[in-house]
């Protein structure tokens, strides 16, 4: 080098500050995404707890229709499944995503029928709001 010249220098600081918002920005994206494994029902409305990690969602629909993870099922299909899950010794969460003008008794004829296959905790899904 010429004693006249200066190294060139790269500033890091500038790239760091790019690299932080992007890591903010896939960090927003991801909790965007996460999935809702029901469909779109009118959820009752009441305090609840948030449960996370991996679940069963069973959505009865507003003409007491069942799903399982988003996709329409008989009762008894839905039952034999987690049967199958209950006898390997996988226990997910069983959360029942009912409508609010679904019937009582598809809910309890859903509970009595995971009640015999051996399932021993469920959770109603809510809107999280405290009811008017």
């Amino acid at each position: 080098m010429k004693s006249g010249s200066r190294a060139v220098r790269l500033e890091m600081t500038p790239l760091m500050d790019v690299m932080f918002l992007v890591l903010v920005f896939f960090i927003y994206c991801v909790f965007d995404m996460t999935v809702h494994r029901g469909a779109k029902v009118d959820l009752p409305q009441a305090p609840g707890a948030l449960e996370t990690g991996e679940r069963i969602v069973i959505t009865i629909l507003p003409d007491d229709t069942l799903e399982l993870n988003g996709e329409r099922r008989a009762k008894e299909e839905i039952l034999s499944r987690i049967s199958a899950l209950v006898r390997t010794g996988m226990e997910f969460p069983v959360i029942v995503s009912g409508d609010r003008v679904s019937s009582l008794g598809a809910g309890i004829a859903l509970l009595a029928g995971l009640k015999e296959i051996g399932v021993e905790h469920v959770s109603f899904q809510v809107d999280g709001k405290a009811a008017d």
